[in-house]
C-alpha cells in the first residue's frame, strides 16, 4: 500500500455566486478572515503529512500561484516589524510543499477536472479537497482522518455527511451499510437526486482519498447530470466492487460556495481568534 503524499485541489470554477468580488479574484482567494481559503485547504493536507500540492486552475487563476510564491518586495518592506509575523504561515507552506499546477480549459465537471489532474498525480492514491468545503476536524483534521481510514481499508474513501432529505438535490447522496459507527461500505450513490429517489440523507462533501484506477474508470464514463463528467458516476464503479468507504467525519464543514456558508465560516473562525 502506498502513502497519501499528493493532494489535488480542483480550482477551476468561475465562483459566479460571488460575483463581483470573483470578476478578478479568484474564490479560493476570498479570506476568511486574514487567510484564504485556499491556504486552510493546502494546511489541511500537510496536518495529513501530504506535501505535494497540484492544483487543476483556470484563466485568471493566478493569483492561486502567486499566494504560494515569495513576494520579494512585500517582505523586504515588512522585515524586522511585527507585521513579519503575518506572513509566517505561508513561508511555512512555501518552505515544506512542492507545487504544481494545469489547467483546466473547458467546466465539464468534477470528475473532469481530477481526469485533467491525471498528470500531475500519476499512479499513486492521493486525496482531493474542495476548499469551497471549509473543514475544521475535532482532533485530527478531517482529511488526516480519512487518509488513516485508506490506511486500514486500502481502497477510495469520500467524505460524508447528513443533510437535511429536501437538501439532497444538491450533493452526491449515497446507498450502503454501515460497517462500524461512521464507517459504510458504499454500495451505491446518485448524484443530486430529488427527495423521492435519493437513496439516504448521507451526502458527500469535497474530501476524497482516492485510488489511481480512478483514472481509467473516468475515462471510461460517460457524462452524467448535466453533461457533464461527474466524480460520482466513476465512483459508482468503484462502489460496485465493494471498493468505496462513506466516513461520517468528526468535526465541522462549512458550505463557503454559498454566501450564507462563508459568513458562518468567518463568524466561527473569528470567534476562535477572540477567544
Amino acid at each position: 500500500m502506498m502513502t497519501i503524499k499528493k493532494c489535488l485541489f480542483p480550482v477551476a470554477g468561475f465562483g459566479t455566486r460571488f460575483l463581483p468580488a470573483t470578476k478578478a479574484v479568484p474564490k479560493e482567494m476570498l479570506p476568511i478572515v486574514t487567510k484564504p481559503l485556499i491556504q486552510y485547504g493546502v494546511e489541511e493536507a500537510m496536518s495529513a503529512m501530504i506535501d505535494e500540492m497540484a492544483f487543476v486552475t483556470g484563466k485568471n487563476k493566478r493569483a492561486i500561484e502567486d499566494h504560494f510564491d515569495i513576494n520579494y518586495e512585500l517582505e523586504n518592506a515588512i522585515s524586522g516589524t511585527e507585521k513579519e509575523t503575518l506572513i509566517e504561515s505561508t513561508r511555512n507552506i512555501i518552505n515544506n510543499c512542492s507545487f504544481v499546477y494545469k489547467r483546466q480549459t473547458e467546466m465539464l465537471g468534477l470528475g473532469h477536472a481530477i481526469l485533467i489532474g491525471e498528470a500531475m498525480i500519476g499512479s499513486e492514491p492521493f486525496a482531493v479537497i474542495l476548499p469551497d468545503d471549509l473543514c475544521f476536524g475535532s482532533e485530527l483534521s478531517v482529511i488526516d482522518q480519512m487518509v488513516k481510514l485508506y490506511e486500514q481499508y486500502n481502497c477510495s474513501v469520500i467524505a460524508i455527511e447528513e443533510v437535511p432529505r429536501e437538501e439532497t438535490h444538491r450533493y452526491g447522496v449515497i446507498a450502503g451499510e454501515e460497517e462500524s459507527a461512521g464507517i459504510f461500505r458504499v454500495s451505491d450513490m446518485v448524484e443530486k437526486p430529488s427527495v423521492d429517489v435519493a437513496p439516504s440523507n448521507l451526502a458527500i462533501i469535497g474530501r476524497y482519498v482516492l485510488t489511481p484506477d480512478i483514472f481509467p474508470i473516468l475515462k471510461n464514463t460517460p457524462p452524467g447530470k448535466n453533461n457533464e463528467l461527474q466524480i460520482t458516476d466513476a465512483l459508482r464503479t468503484q462502489a460496485k466492487e465493494g471498493n468505496v468507504i462513506g466516513y461520517k467525519f468528526k468535526g465541522q464543514r462549512f458550505d463557503c460556495g454559498s454566501i450564507e456558508g462563508f459568513i458562518e465560516a468567518t463568524n466561527f473562525v473569528y470567534s476562535k481568534i477572540k477567544v
